[in-house]
């Protein structure tokens, strides 16, 4: 990981390597090649993910069935998201690469073996209450569902929670690579997750009824969670010089962890009602608003996953490891932000763009096949609307949150989420539920006051993470400049893409709208929609990129000079 500039003398000198320990030496810029190698590995496994919702999409489109299964995954999520990636990032990673960097062996493989002990005995204790518990579950997360659907998503979360409880264990495996700067492996590794359930898509899709299908669908997913749990074990265990699960706290580290590891579960868990807060939401409007709503979700969440989770991911265990005076580690950690702010506004403002001017060009691309219709394009393209204004907001913020927990200070950013759940809950509620009525909309356009609400949330939280940071460390951000540059590129990137795509739809003729409104203000060219997506994002993305390097933005010149080595 990388070394602050000024070190202790003893810092200077470390102690020799041991035997069988693999301790990070790193440059000082090596965070970049980390960034990079975890943005290709969720790049790779989010690549696989969209292919799999594209023939989940294809063989189960927005039916009842579909919104089940979207549901019933949600519970499960909560498993994972409270002990998974997240928890462990924020508690386990700062302590043990901390010992890691000052290669104190026997140390670090104590405190992996205690993490993995009391987490197996917490994930398993999870796992049965959530099998057992799954018809009380339903109540909470999917109230509008009844009768069959109901029936049909208890089945699932009862055939869904295992899989969720590898899914943590994997997560703890992940922290033990990304300490050692393995950061491809485990990040690539839900490409087997994906991989399992492509197959059974594939396999049975034409075959089966769709509540059965959805079921064989969550064993594939079982599946795959085994699969990405037992690909990772085999570098985690060369890595630790001796492993053995002990479960007990008795250790000093092991108590800094779990002292971390509270606040961030309870912060999780918010993070968590507001999932479940959405999804309820979204039952209470009709099942296709939850599938939808699934859908939009996977499409945000690509550059949120593959710009601020690769950055924030590679940066955590460097700044953990950052020492000297609190000067010296207050200037390492500006540092470490504007260049993760700036590498992630580059990439992020035009995912932002993209997803709000040409959503429908997106989301046909991805999904519109087989029994996911036209139409169900267009509704899944009003949700990402929502979602795109808070995506910058989104990102950030997760940089911010990291930035705290390399400080081993969990509860700060814990108090900011509650702010925003709270927040988005009450928001969604009023324009979700009560707001299309009283404007006299149809009802499923409320969904969109889901995503959009979300994101007036998000930029509250990113404002308050920022703010006590800067109180703690000092000033930090991109630059109201950089940013008005990048927002102009994309805009006018934008601007002509969707003339582009206006342009193809009167001269081909443009594809059958929903409405009569739709087809003359939003008109799609008659063309499949995979080739409609090459030319009008293509021409986005290249006027974009090429419009930031004549205005010299930084980040530009780097990817032009990788293009030119390739």
């Amino acid at each position: 990981m990388n070394e602050s500039p000024r070190r202790t003398a003893a810092a200077q000198a470390p102690p020799p390597r041991q035997e069988g320990f693999s301790a990070p030496s790193v440059e000082k810029d090596a965070s970049g090649r980390f960034a990079f190698f975890v943005g290709a590995g969720i790049l790779l496994s989010r690549i696989v993910g969209l292919i799999r919702e594209s023939v989940f999409a294809h063989y189960l489109g927005n039916s009842a069935s579909a919104a089940a299964f979207k549901a019933a995954i949600r519970i499960p999520n909560v498993l994972q998201n409270l002990f998974g990636e997240g928890v462990l990032s924020a508690s386990f990673i700062p302590v043990y690469a901390a010992l890691v960097g000052r290669r104190e062996r026997e140390e670090a493989d104590r405190v992996a073996g205690a993490v993995f002990a009391i987490l197996f005995v917490l994930t398993s204790l999870m796992v049965a209450a959530g099998v057992v518990g799954s018809p009380l579950l339903i109540e909470l997360i999917a109230p509008g569902f009844h009768g069959e659907e109901r029936a049909l998503t208890i089945r699932l979360v009862q055939i869904l929670f295992p899989g969720a409880g590898l899914l943590v264990m994997s997560a703890w495996c992940l922290g033990i690579l990304n300490s050692h700067g393995r950061f491809f492996i485990s990040y690539s590794a839900p490409v087997l997750w994906n991989a399992a359930q492509i197959a059974v898509l594939i396999g049975f899709g034409r075959a089966l009824t769709q509540p059965r299908l959805v079921e064989y669908v969550a064993y594939g997913m079982v599946a795959g969670s085994l699969l990405q749990f037992a690909v990772q074990l085999p570098p985690v265990l060369e890595l630790l010089g001796r492993f053995r699960p002990v479960l007990s706290a008795a250790r000093e580290s092991v108590r800094q962890v779990f002292r971390g590891f509270l606040p961030v579960v309870v912060g999780r868990g918010v993070v968590q009602i507001s999932a479940w807060v959405d999804t309820a939401y979204a039952s209470l409007i009709s099942a296709r608003a939850v599938a939808a709503l699934s859908y939009a979700q996977t499409l945000a969440l690509l550059p949120v996953s593959l710009f601020g989770m690769a950055i924030s991911a590679a940066e955590l265990p460097a700044m953990s490891q950052a020492s000297g005076t609190a000067a010296e580690i207050a200037a390492e950690l500006r540092a470490r932000i504007n260049q993760g702010l700036g590498r992630m506004a580059f990439f992020v403002v035009p995912s932002a763009t993209a997803l709000l001017v040409l959503g429908d060009v997106i989301a046909g691309a991805l999904f519109q096949t087989g029994k996911f219709t036209f139409a169900d394009t267009r509704y899944v393209w009003y949700l990402l609307m929502g979602s795109a204004l808070g995506l910058l907001a989104t990102t950030m913020g997760r940089l911010y949150a990291s930035t705290f927990y390399a400080m081993k200070d969990t509860r700060t950013p814990l108090y900011f989420a509650v702010i925003r759940v709270l927040l988005a809950a009450g928001l969604a509620y009023a324009s979700a539920l009560k707001l299309p009525a009283m404007l006299g909309m149809p009802r499923e356009v409320g969904a969109v006051g889901i995503t959009g609400t979300s994101a007036a949330a998000a930029w509250l939280e990113l404002f308050l993470l920022r703010r006590q940071a800067q109180r703690r460390i000092g000033r930090t951000g991109v630059g109201a400049r950089k940013l008005g540059a990048l927002w102009t590129c994309a805009l006018a990137a934008a601007l002509v893409a969707l003339g582009l795509k206006l342009f193809l739809a009167r001269q081909l003729g443009a594809a059958p709208a929903p409405t009569q409104w739709e087809g003359r203000a939003l008109a799609a060219p008659a063309l499949p929609p995979v080739l409609t997506g090459i030319l009008v994002l293509g021409t986005f993305g290249l006027l974009y990129f090429a419009l930031c390097a004549l205005l010299r933005i930084p980040e530009s010149e780097i990817v032009w000079r990788r293009a030119k080595r390739r």
